[in-house]
C-alpha cells in the first residue's frame, strides 16, 4: 500500500470511528445505557464485527464519550479563565450567563455522557470508573473566578458562599442537557433563565429567613415531613422488604437500566428464583419501591400547595420538602431523577408525577406573576416552570456537605432572594 493510500485509509477509519461515536452518543442520549452494541452498529449502518474494529467493547465507547465530554468542559474552563484576564467592560451578570450558556451547550452536545455522570460506572472497567469518579474541575473554577470578579465589582452579595454557588450554577446549567428541563427551548435560553433566577431571585421583595420560617406553607411542609417516618412495624423482618431495600440501593447506585435481578439477588444474599417469587418482575419491584416515596413526597407537595400562603412562601416550602426527601430517601430521589432523563420501557412511570407537579408549579408561578409578587423576564411560563423545577432540586452533594438547614438557606438565596445585590 502506498503512503497516500495508507493515509486515506487512516482518515476513513478515523471518520468512521467518529461516526460510530456520534451514533452511540445519540442513541444513549435518547434511550439510555440499555442501548446495545447491535443497535449502535445497525444505526451506524455497519456490521457488529466492523464495530469491533473501532471499539473492543461497549465500555470502550462509554470511556470515549466521557473523555470527549470532559475535554470539552476543560476547554470551556480554560477559555473562560483566560478571558477574565482580558479587558472587558461587560457587566458581571453577562459574564456569568455567557459561561452558563457555554456549559449548557456542552451538556446538550454530550447528553449521553451527562446521563452517565449521575451514576457509578455501569461496569468494573477501571478507566470508566476513574473518569466518572473524577470529573473535570476547570469549568467550576472558571465559574468561581467569574463570581469572585462579580463580588469585587459589587454585584454579588458579600454573605454568599461562592464555591457552593459556583457548583450550583454549573450543575443547574448542565441540566439543560436533560430533555425534560430544556423541552423545546435552546440551551442558551435555559441557561439564561436559570442564571437569572439564581442571580436576581424570583421574589419582587426579598423575604427574610424569619418570615419564611413563620409561613403557614413552611409549617405544612414540616408536618408532612414528620409523617414520613411512620413505617409499619411488620415490615422490619419482612424478606420482601429486605429485597426492596437492596434493590433501592442498587437502582440508585447503578441506575435501573443496568441493574439486573441477578445483581439484586446477589446483593441480598438470595437466589434469583427467590427474588422473583417475592417481588415479581424488575418493573414490579421498581413500582413497589417508588409507590411509597411518591405518596410521601407528593403528599408533601399537595399539603404545601393547599396552605394559606403566598406563592414565594410556597416555593420556599417546596424546596424544604425536596431537601428533606433527598436527605431521607437518597436512593429513591436518584431513581426519580433518572426518570426525568429517560424512561425505561413498559414501566409505571414516576415521570407522570413530574408532569403533574409541573402543571401545579406553572399555576403557582402564574399566580405570583399576576399578583406581581414574582418578577421574571422569562420568554414563557413553560420555560420558567421547568427552570424553577430544576432549581427546586438542590444538588445531592450540597445537601450532604452543608446539611439540610444550610441547604435551605442556599435555596432561599438562589430561588427567592437572588445572590446579587438588588440595586447592583
Amino acid at each position: 500500500m502506498t503512503l497516500q493510500h495508507s493515509s486515506e485509509a487512516a482518515d476513513s477509519d478515523g471518520t468512521r470511528r467518529t461516526e460510530v461515536l456520534e451514533t452511540a452518543a445519540s442513541l444513549i442520549g435518547s434511550s439510555g445505557l440499555r442501548t446495545s452494541l447491535q443497535e449502535i452498529a445497525d444505526a451506524a449502518g455497519i456490521l457488529p464485527g466492523s464495530l469491533y474494529h473501532h471499539f473492543e467493547s461497549k465500555e470502550a465507547i462509554l470511556v470515549e464519550l466521557i473523555r470527549r465530554y470532559h475535554a470539552d468542559l476543560d476547554r470551556l474552563g480554560r477559555i473562560a479563565l483566560e478571558r477574565l484576564d482580558e479587558p472587558d467592560s461587560r457587566r458581571a451578570s453577562e459574564k456569568i450567563v455567557e459561561l452558563g450558556s457555554a456549559i449548557a451547550r456542552c451538556a446538550v452536545k454530550h447528553r449521553a455522557a451527562l446521563q452517565m455522570s449521575f451514576y457509578e460506572a455501569p461496569s468494573s472497567n477501571e478507566e470508566l470508573v476513574k473518569l466518572l469518579q473524577e470529573p473535570p474541575t476547570a469549568v467550576q473554577q472558571a465559574m468561581l473566578q467569574t463570581l469572585r470578579a462579580g463580588r469585587w465589582s459589587g454585584y454579588i452579595r458579600p454573605d454568599i458562599d461562592l464555591p457552593t454557588l459556583a457548583d450550583r450554577i454549573c450543575q443547574s446549567t448542565m441540566h439543560a442537557g436533560l430533555d425534560v428541563i430544556r423541552h423545546n427551548a435552546s440551551p442558551e435560553q435555559v441557561a439564561t433563565v436559570l442564571c437569572r433566577i439564581m442571580l436576581q431571585g424570583l421574589a419582587s421583595r426579598p423575604p427574610t429567613d424569619e418570615e419564611l420560617d413563620r409561613s403557614s406553607a413552611f409549617a405544612a411542609a414540616e408536618e408532612a415531613i414528620k409523617t414520613w417516618n411512620d413505617e409499619p412495624a411488620s415490615a422490619v423482618n419482612d424478606k420482601a422488604a429486605h429485597v426492596r431495600a437492596v434493590a433501592r440501593a442498587e437502582f440508585g447506585r447503578k441506575g435501573y437500566e443496568v441493574t439486573t435481578i441477578r445483581d439484586i439477588a446477589s446483593a441480598a444474599g438470595l437466589g434469583t428464583g427467590t427474588v422473583y417469587r417475592l417481588i415479581g418482575s424488575k418493573d414490579q419491584l421498581l413500582a413497589s419501591i417508588m409507590l411509597s416515596f411518591g405518596t410521601k413526597v407528593g403528599g408533601g407537595f399537595a399539603t404545601v400547595l393547599r396552605a394559606d400562603a403566598t406563592p414565594i412562601e410556597k416555593l420556599d416550602a417546596l424546596s424544604w420538602v425536596n431537601i428533606n426527601a433527598l436527605d431521607q430517601f437518597p436512593d429513591e430521589w436518584k431513581i426519580q431523577l433518572a426518570w426525568m432523563r429517560q424512561s425505561p420501557p413498559d414501566t409505571p412511570n414516576p415521570g407522570l408525577l413530574f408532569s403533574k407537579r409541573l402543571r401545579q408549579l406553572k399555576s403557582l408561578l402564574s399566580e405570583g406573576i399576576k399578583s406581581k409578587e414574582i418578577r421574571t423576564d422569562s420568554p414563557s411560563t413553560e420555560l420558567l416552570s421547568r427552570c424553577v423545577m430544576d432549581v427546586l432540586w438542590m444538588p445531592e452533594n450540597i445537601v450532604r456537605d452543608l446539611g439540610t438547614r444550610a441547604a435551605l438557606i442556599n435555596a432561599r438565596d438562589t430561588v427567592a432572594r437572588g445572590v446579587a445585590v438588588r440595586d447592583a
